[in-house]
Order: C-alpha cells, then structure tokens, then sequence
C-alpha cells in the first residue's frame, strides 16, 4: 500500500510540473479567464493605438495536501502560510521551507470516507514554487506555519 501510495504522488507531482511547465506563457492570460477590457488587438477609441498586452503576475493555483488535516482546518482564504516538507531519512528528519507567504485561495471541504490523511488546500504561489510544492509532495510530508 505504502509503495502504491508513493507512485501515486509521483505520478501527480509530475503531472503537476508538466501542467505547470506547459502553462500559458502568452499575453492573452490563462485559457477560460477571460481579460478584462478591450482585447490588445482593438482600439478603444477610433485613431487610437491598441493597448499593449498585460503580462501575467505569474501567480498560478496550486493544490497541495498537508498532512496534518487540524492544522488545515485552521486555515481560512486569504491567510498567508509557509509550506514545509519533512522527509524521513534512516538518521533521522530533514525539513526545509518549500514555499514562504503563499496566500491561501481555497480550503476545500473533505471528501466523505476519504482516509487517506491529510486535508487538500489550495494556495496561489509563483509558477517555480508549484512546481517545489509538487516535487516535494512526492517526497515528503507537508506541513504549514501560519503567518
């Protein structure tokens, strides 16, 4: 079960960085979020010059699972959190900081008869700390500080 369960987060730490890597790296924002105002490519005003086209803060959602699902219940949308992964090692734990201020958007509800341990939260981190969270996901037990 344990090995089964390993492969499982390997396989979606993996997803997740391919998902991240692939992401939109164009003007136009993420696909099924439209922008607000005029479209760069039109004029607001006849004679005009278009609007250059905004840049993406960046900023993608992460889903990330903490092993201590107490500790998520704690947590409400907009608190700022510190992500920490502690591997187990044969001398003992190693934890480092995997992720600093990132900004909780979500705390879903947990599933019914979900035992897995731990509660998903979703938080909004820079594009290379998604891709950290998920790789050390694979690895490691997540844990949050809360700021």
């Amino acid at each position: 079960m344990r090995h089964r369960r390993r492969a499982l987060a390997v396989g979606l730490a993996v997803t997740a960085t391919a998902l991240v890597a692939a992401g939109p790296r164009d003007a136009e924002g993420a696909r099924g979020h439209p922008r607000s105002g005029p479209p760069a490519h039109t004029a607001s005003v006849p004679g005009e010059q278009p609007a250059p086209p905004r840049r993406a803060l960046g900023a993608v959602t992460a889903p990330v699972r903490i092993a201590d699902a107490a500790t998520v219940r704690l947590l409400r949308p907009g608190d700022r959190v510190d992500v920490i992964a502690a591997e187990e090692t044969v001398t003992g734990g190693d934890a480092r900081v995997v992720a600093r201020g990132a900004r909780v958007t979500k705390v879903p509800e947990p599933l019914e008869g979900a035992s897995d341990g731990g509660a998903l939260v979703v938080l909004s981190v820079p594009r290379a700390t998604a891709a950290r969270l998920a790789g050390a996901s694979a690895t490691a037990r997540l844990a949050v500080t809360l700021w």
